[in-house]
């Protein structure tokens, strides 16, 4: 790791690659960038997406004024194809020949992790290992390095894209999904041959050109770990249980356990260190099949769908802040001090049908019976989507925090029954 960067310099610049805008940077990353005195050249495909999203979250923060520019931490946001290394190395070197070099360089995308690790590795910056980011990415990547460490792993094949499905050697009911994908999109749960064929095809029509994996369908609770590390030490700060929806493993509702990472943390440590992850943030989705704890998936970054914010609040923890230090090559302590007890109810309110959104409930933040709950809508009446069998779906989410799991349960009830989320052809 290269020397730190000492944050509140005033030269100090943090590069920052972003496709879609998400609240984990519009209302995460940059204020906690802006907090230690780092000036953000925010580098994406979708410049004027990240504009609007960062005025709109200036004006709740300013309680309606239209000025975006008085809020501190305005990041400068500059196109760049972020999704090609070549481009984000080159944005980077014009802005360091006109303003110095950066800091660091940092993204918390799902899509652009190695292009961050590889333009970190160009201009010695600290960063992760770019073949960890890749190996996590790259489904298949991610099984074959569980297998090679000898550690437990899932039954799996890869598909090429001109690949027969036909004899790939993995028991029914088995799991469909597009090598590189996220959130969920095009993930079949597939019961024999013929309906293998028939997901097969959908995908590919839909993504000419895209690998696939087969993986053994894991059956039993779903937990999530999330992990904070510098390099050296590996924190687990908390885990979540999650519900989905059958067939298509939509997110429904997750808990923050109340307590520390439950017995299964020491084996899905074991496997991050194995596939090379320790550094940063880390979202680890696993199946605990009676202590034997079965990776779904490795997200090299921060949990998303504004968990990472409740999080945060919940550990009472500087947790954005935290993971940027890291990337700017400052060590962890090696404990942290985390508040623990605090219970969190993620409930997300998902579209069921294709259509506009005619009636939903407005931003809603209320106290009552000892239970938090802050209520965020995720799409605007008027708009029309399809069915995308995804996160996308979402039209809200609910956050419940309390101490009490009863009462946050009865809280979350009512509101629900209490508004109405109105779809119209």
């Amino acid at each position: 790791m290269n020397e730190a960067a000492t944050p509140n310099d005033a030269c100090a610049g943090l590069i920052l690659l972003a496709r879609n805008p998400t609240d984990s940077v519009t209302e995460g990353f940059l204020p906690a960038a802006a907090r230690l005195g780092l000036a953000v050249t925010l580098l994406t495909d979708q410049p004027d997406a990240h504009q609007e999203a960062y005025e709109r979250y200036a004006r709740v923060r300013r309680g309606g004024g239209t000025s975006a520019g008085a809020l501190p931490g305005r990041p400068e946001i500059v196109p760049c194809d972020v999704r090609d290394f070549r481009a984000v190395i080159a944005r980077t070197a014009v802005r360091k020949a006109r303003a110095g070099a950066p800091a660091a360089v940092f993204t918390n995308s799902d899509h652009l992790q190695a292009q961050a690790a590889l333009a970190a590795d160009y201009f010695g910056l600290p960063g992760k290992d770019w073949r960890a980011a890749l190996r996590t990415k790259n489904k298949a990547e991610l099984r074959r390095g569980l297998a090679a460490a000898g550690l437990d792993t899932v039954g799996s094949a890869e598909l090429a894209p001109d690949d027969d499905p036909a004899g790939h050697g993995v028991p029914y009911p088995c799991v469909l999904k597009p090598r590189e994908g996220v959130a969920g999109e095009d993930v079949f749960l597939v019961a024999d041959d013929a309906e293998l064929a028939a997901r097969c095809h959908e995908i590919r029509t839909r993504r000419p050109g895209a690998a696939l994996v087969l993986e053994e369908y894991l059956d039993g609770p779903l937990h999530t770990l999330e992990t904070l590390g510098d390099g050296r030490v590996l924190h687990p700060l908390a885990s979540f249980r999650t519900d989905v929806s059958p067939p298509h493993f939509i997110e429904e509702r997750l808990r923050l356990l109340p307590g520390p990472p439950d017995p299964c943390t020491g084996q899905v440590l074991a496997q991050l260190r194995a596939l090379g992850v320790g550094f940063g943030a880390c979202h680890t989705e696993y199946v605990d099949q009676g202590g034997r704890a079965r990776i779904v998936e490795v997200n090299y970054r921060a949990i998303g769908d504004r968990c990472d914010l409740a999080l945060a609040e919940a550990l009472d923890l500087p947790l954005f802040e935290l993971i940027l230090r890291t990337h700017l090559g400052e060590p962890l302590p090696a404990g942290l001090a985390v508040r623990r007890g605090t219970r969190v109810r993620m409930e997300y309110v998902c579209a069921d049908r294709a259509g506009t959104l005619k009636a939903a409930p407005g931003a809603h933040v209320r106290e009552a019976d000892g239970v938090h709950l802050d209520y965020r809508p995720l799409r605007g009446t008027g708009e029309r989507h399809p069915l995308y069998r995804t996160n996308r779906d979402f039209l809200g989410v609910l956050r419940a925090t309390g101490r009490d799991e009863g009462r946050i349960d009865a809280a979350v009830r009512e509101f629900l029954a209490a508004h109405c989320w109105e779809i119209v052809p």
